[in-house]
């Protein structure tokens, strides 16, 4: 007959098992729920990997695409020209190839920047020089040295101009 003490410890013993297989237990679900974690985040760092690469060949596809639309504008405005220089009276075909380039930048969205006669602005020109002139005020632009343009709000080029000034 076991005794009250064996019957403890074995009680003990028990209780003590089934703490351990529970710990087991959930180690496993624990090790499970690791493992199904990990290979989510493998899969997510795959996919975002094959999106970069199709950005990147997008956007190489687009920079071509762009550049050979670019070339083949300049090609023709290179054509014109050629045939104006061989031309023994080009004034027509440089008629015809600054017409060209002028329908190429309004369609791409260009202005040029009239500043003759207006108030010297710092953000779209650069002053090259200063002059003298008692006529009109003070920081008024005389002579566009360089055309300035714009695409859309955004300055391309900003003008290059000679600004009055007052004698002092």
């Amino acid at each position: 007959m076991p005794t009250k003490k064996s019957a403890t410890k074995t009680h003990a013993v028990e209780h003590t098992d089934q703490k351990i297989h529970s710990l087991e237990q959930e180690i496993k679900t624990l090790k499970d729920e690791l493992a199904e974690r990990q290979d989510k985040l493998l899969r997510t760092y795959a996919d975002y990997q094959n999106a970069q690469k199709r950005m990147e060949k997008e956007l190489a596809a687009h920079e071509l695409d762009t550049r050979r639309r670019y070339l083949i504008e300049i090609i023709d405005f290179y054509e014109l020209l050629k045939k104006a220089s061989d031309d023994p009276h080009p004034q027509e075909g440089l008629t015809h190839l600054l017409a060209a380039i002028d329908h190429f930048l309004d369609r791409e969205g260009v202005r040029y920047l009239d500043c003759k006669g207006k108030p010297f602005d710092y953000k779209l020109q650069n002053a090259l020089s200063t002059l003298e002139q008692e006529e009109c005020p003070d920081g008024t632009v005389l002579e566009e040295v360089k055309k300035g343009y714009l695409l859309g709000d955004t300055l391309l080029r900003p003008a290059q101009v000679i600004v009055s000034k007052k004698k002092d």
